[in-house]
């Protein structure tokens, strides 16, 4: 028995204005509530092998490391490596310059967590500027 015989039957449809209403109210709350942080970090300049060299600045403070880990701050060797050596030797070689270049010459057998460690000892001693010395091909 058939007892709606008489009735239309709706096809159901979507309605999508109210969907893109939605979805563009979550996107504007998105934008809006979004915060931008701004990563805190080393300046780090870092020079072209094709520049001729320069003089010598008096506000530099060169910083050697050899390929078995030794540093040389100014040329003159450090007893240890750590973090809170190089930065007391940082602090002295900058003597009265408020703010020196400290520029890292690194062997290229050097490890890179000499490097850092470089970085993260100006870092500490308040020297923000940083520059990485390369030699010119032969």
């Amino acid at each position: 028995m058939n007892f709606q015989r008489g009735r239309d039957h709706d096809v159901p449809e979507i309605n999508l204005i109210p969907l893109i209403d939605v979805l563009l109210v979550i996107i504007i709350f998105l934008m809006l509530t979004t915060t931008y942080s701004k990563f805190s970090g080393l300046e780090i300049n870092l020079p072209t092998a094709d520049a001729s060299k320069q003089a010598e600045q008096p506000n530099e403070v060169n910083v050697a490391v050899t390929a078995s880990g030794q540093v040389l701050v100014n040329k003159s060797p450090l007893a240890a490596t750590d973090v809170k050596t190089i930065s007391e030797a940082l602090r002295r070689a900058a003597g009265d310059n408020k703010d020196p270049v400290i520029v890292i010459n690194a062997d290229a057998k050097a490890t890179h967590q000499s490097v850092v460690d470089i970085m993260q000892a100006a870092q500490t001693a308040g020297f923000p500027h940083i520059s990485f010395a390369t030699q010119s091909p032969r």
